[in-house]
Protein backbone atom coordinates (compact mmCIF):
# COMPACT_ATOMS: atom_id res chain seq x y z
CA UNK A 1 0.00 0.00 0.00
CA UNK A 2 1.25 3.18 -1.02
CA UNK A 3 2.13 6.23 1.49
CA UNK A 4 3.23 9.25 1.76
CA UNK A 5 2.81 10.53 5.15
CA UNK A 6 3.99 14.34 6.07
CA UNK A 7 4.44 15.96 9.04
CA UNK A 8 6.38 19.43 10.78
CA UNK A 9 3.87 21.62 10.28
CA UNK A 10 2.61 23.96 12.85
CA UNK A 11 2.51 27.47 13.66
CA UNK A 12 5.37 29.96 13.51
CA UNK A 13 6.06 33.71 13.55
CA UNK A 14 6.93 35.66 10.81
CA UNK A 15 10.93 35.40 10.12
CA UNK A 16 10.38 31.51 11.77
CA UNK A 17 11.56 28.35 10.49
CA UNK A 18 10.45 25.02 9.99
CA UNK A 19 10.97 21.87 8.31
CA UNK A 20 8.42 19.65 6.94
CA UNK A 21 9.14 15.69 6.81
CA UNK A 22 7.55 13.32 4.32
CA UNK A 23 8.16 9.90 5.02
CA UNK A 24 7.33 7.15 1.89
CA UNK A 25 6.47 3.46 1.93
CA UNK A 26 4.92 1.10 -0.40
CA UNK A 27 6.68 1.99 -3.41
CA UNK A 28 10.29 1.87 -4.59
CA UNK A 29 11.29 5.47 -3.19
CA UNK A 30 15.01 5.85 -4.79
CA UNK A 31 13.23 5.67 -8.42
CA UNK A 32 10.45 8.62 -7.71
CA UNK A 33 11.29 12.34 -8.15
CA UNK A 34 9.64 13.83 -5.27
CA UNK A 35 8.42 17.63 -4.75
CA UNK A 36 6.48 19.66 -2.28
CA UNK A 37 3.17 21.97 -3.08
CA UNK A 38 1.61 23.86 -1.68
CA UNK A 39 -2.60 25.54 -1.19
CA UNK A 40 -3.86 28.45 0.30
CA UNK A 41 -7.31 28.73 1.23
CA UNK A 42 -9.28 30.19 -1.89
CA UNK A 43 -5.90 29.28 -4.17
CA UNK A 44 -4.76 26.79 -6.44
CA UNK A 45 -2.04 24.05 -5.31
CA UNK A 46 0.96 24.98 -6.22
CA UNK A 47 4.76 23.77 -7.31
CA UNK A 48 7.21 24.89 -4.08
CA UNK A 49 9.79 22.64 -4.52
CA UNK A 50 11.16 19.16 -6.80
CA UNK A 51 14.42 17.00 -6.72
CA UNK A 52 15.00 14.29 -8.49
CA UNK A 53 15.26 10.87 -7.90
CA UNK A 54 18.83 10.45 -7.22
CA UNK A 55 19.26 13.93 -5.32
CA UNK A 56 21.54 15.52 -7.82
CA UNK A 57 19.13 18.01 -8.95
CA UNK A 58 16.37 20.21 -7.68
CA UNK A 59 14.29 23.18 -8.07
CA UNK A 60 12.34 25.83 -6.62
CA UNK A 61 9.18 28.22 -7.60
CA UNK A 62 10.53 32.09 -7.54
CA UNK A 63 9.18 32.44 -4.15
CA UNK A 64 10.84 30.14 -1.86
CA UNK A 65 14.17 30.69 -3.89
CA UNK A 66 16.89 31.63 -0.91
CA UNK A 67 14.20 30.91 1.79
CA UNK A 68 13.44 27.25 0.89
CA UNK A 69 15.42 24.01 0.14
CA UNK A 70 14.21 20.71 -0.68
CA UNK A 71 16.19 17.44 -0.26
CA UNK A 72 15.71 13.42 0.53
CA UNK A 73 17.37 10.39 1.97
CA UNK A 74 16.75 7.51 -0.21
CA UNK A 75 17.81 5.09 2.49
CA UNK A 76 14.91 6.02 4.83
CA UNK A 77 12.64 7.02 2.34
CA UNK A 78 11.91 10.65 3.31
CA UNK A 79 11.83 14.05 1.85
CA UNK A 80 12.31 17.12 3.40
CA UNK A 81 11.22 20.94 3.07
CA UNK A 82 13.43 23.51 5.26
CA UNK A 83 11.92 26.41 5.30
CA UNK A 84 13.41 30.01 7.14
CA UNK A 85 12.30 33.20 6.69
CA UNK A 86 8.65 32.31 6.95
CA UNK A 87 5.92 35.42 5.76
CA UNK A 88 2.65 34.85 6.40
CA UNK A 89 2.08 33.94 2.46
CA UNK A 90 3.12 31.10 2.80
CA UNK A 91 0.13 29.86 5.19
CA UNK A 92 -1.25 26.84 3.82
CA UNK A 93 -1.36 22.78 3.54
CA UNK A 94 1.75 21.60 2.35
CA UNK A 95 1.85 18.41 0.20
CA UNK A 96 4.35 15.91 -0.73
CA UNK A 97 4.27 14.33 -4.19
CA UNK A 98 6.25 11.28 -5.57
CA UNK A 99 6.17 10.92 -9.66
CA UNK A 100 7.74 8.74 -12.08
CA UNK A 101 6.91 8.03 -15.32
CA UNK A 102 8.05 4.25 -16.71
CA UNK A 103 5.22 4.04 -19.94
CA UNK A 104 2.82 5.86 -17.81
CA UNK A 105 2.83 8.35 -14.87
CA UNK A 106 2.77 7.16 -11.25
CA UNK A 107 1.99 10.00 -8.78
CA UNK A 108 1.17 9.30 -5.34
CA UNK A 109 0.34 13.02 -2.98
CA UNK A 110 0.16 12.80 1.09
CA UNK A 111 -2.69 14.17 2.39
CA UNK A 112 -0.91 17.71 3.63
CA UNK A 113 0.69 19.31 6.65
CA UNK A 114 -0.89 23.28 7.96
CA UNK A 115 1.82 25.86 8.08
CA UNK A 116 0.48 28.77 9.64
CA UNK A 117 2.60 31.58 9.69
CA UNK A 118 1.06 34.31 11.87
CA UNK A 119 2.16 36.91 15.57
Amino acid sequence: QVQLVESGGGLVQPGGSLRLSCAASGFTFSSYAMSWYRQAPGKERELVAIITSSGDRMDGADFVKGRFSISRDNAKSMTFLQMSSLEPDDTAVYFCKAQHFKDRWYEYWGQGTQVTVSS
